[in-house]
């Protein structure tokens, strides 16, 4: 499909720099697969718009302070060097995206500090240089040594969108955490996990919703905008994930019983699709995932999705487009957009009933 079938345009004053509170008190549009209208609703309406024995399944992967500021020396000439890590591939390896990457060459040192001008207290050198950006940084750390050391001097990757308008600040170091947080490796949090309160938890247990926890390490290139003409083209980022044997049994159990299962939030969704057998059945699973679900997909996993609205010409566009189909997110973002609802990470949300297809063979 031809990308700019996802483009639209957004008025600046609809991106949310902030989250609302309570969290739970965001604003949700619900579009119903057999309605053709938006409802709207708040976050808080979750449970009501379930029915007890679904299934609700969240991603715990917690975001750690992922961008780094450091310093290239080639005798007296210094360059500033900005990193974002996005994947790690082995305890003292990462996959990162640097700016700008033309100022470092195969080889060369990065030495890191808290503000990127002091005495460094880490260092990295470049084993690998890919495209757009993306190198392969070893550090002179590993482990877990190497994780309290970006704890200590990295900052937290605020999405561009928001870095663009302000800085990031104490305040971010809560807010772009989800309730759930406790697996550390994401550099970017599952935004649809941003609205999750105390309350709305202890709602939904109520409701006889159980919750399920799975783990998706949310990397940068979830900003990345897609510069192909034809989605055909696009090479997705890979992304580590897991679901245990329990998640997984506690899934075929919900899916035997009839019941529905709900992702919160499309990295929560990628990860289901990538552990589903052909037949419907989930399996525990552990590994990369690099699933690029466009409109055509035929889901497997999947019967809600909650989720935010997503930057156009956006890969997460194009999944929620496959998921209810291409001109109904399209009315749908019309809507939201006339009716004052708030865009990308700190804002609302909506909830996606998904579009009829064949069932599963």
């Amino acid at each position: 499909m031809r990308v700019d079938e996802f483009d639209f345009d957004l008025p600046a004053d609809h991106i949310a720099l902030r989250p609302v509170e309570p969290r739970d008190t965001a604003r949700l549009l619900v579009l119903h697969a057999d309605r053709t209208d938006c409802e709207d609703n708040h976050v808080y309406d979750l449970p009501a718009l379930l029915s007890a024995g679904d299934v609700l399944v969240v991603n715990d992967t917690k975001v750690i302070p992922a961008r780094l500021f450091g310093h290239r020396r080639r005798g007296e000439a210094v360059a500033k060097i900005d990193v974002t890590l996005h994947k790690r591939e082995t305890s003292a390896q990462w996959r990162c995206f640097v700016r700008p990457a033309k100022k470092l060459d195969l080889g060369e040192t990065v030495q890191f500090s808290k503000d990127g001008d002091g005495s460094h207290t880490l260092s990295a050198r470049v084993v690998e240089k890919g495209e757009g950006g993306e190198i392969l940084l070893e550090f002179s750390l590993s482990g877990a040594v190497l994780d309290a050391a970006i704890v200590e001097i990295g900052q937290m990757p605020l999405p561009p969108y928001i870095a663009a308008k302000r800085a990031e600040d104490q305040k971010d170091a809560q807010d772009y955490q989800t309730i759930f947080a406790d697996q550390s490796g994401a550099v970017a949090a599952p935004t649809a996990g941003l609205h999750f309160t105390p309350r709305l938890i202890e709602d939904l247990k109520a409701k006889g919703i159980e919750i399920i926890r799975v783990t998706l390490h949310v990397g940068a290139g979830t900003f990345l905008p897609v510069k192909v003409e034809d989605t055909k083209d696009h090479r997705m980022h890979a992304e580590w994930g897991t679901i245990n044997t329990a998640a997984s049994d506690a899934l075929n159990h919900a899916r035997q019983a009839g019941k529905r299962i709900v992702a919160v939030g499309t990295t929560s969704l990628r990860l289901l699709e990538s552990a589903v057998e052909p037949n419907g059945r989930f399996v525990p699973w552990s590994g990369d995932t690099s699933i690029f679900i466009t409109p055509g997909y035929q889901f497997r996993a999947v019967d809600v999705l909650l989720t935010n609205f997503h930057l156009p010409r956006s890969t997460l566009l194009m999944l929620v487009s496959a998921f209810s189909g291409l001109d109904r997110i399209k009315k749908a973002y019309r809507y939201a957009i006339e009716k004052g609802y708030r865009f990308y990470s700190y804002g609302d949300a909506s909830l996606l009933f998904r579009a009829k297809q064949d069932p599963v063979s």
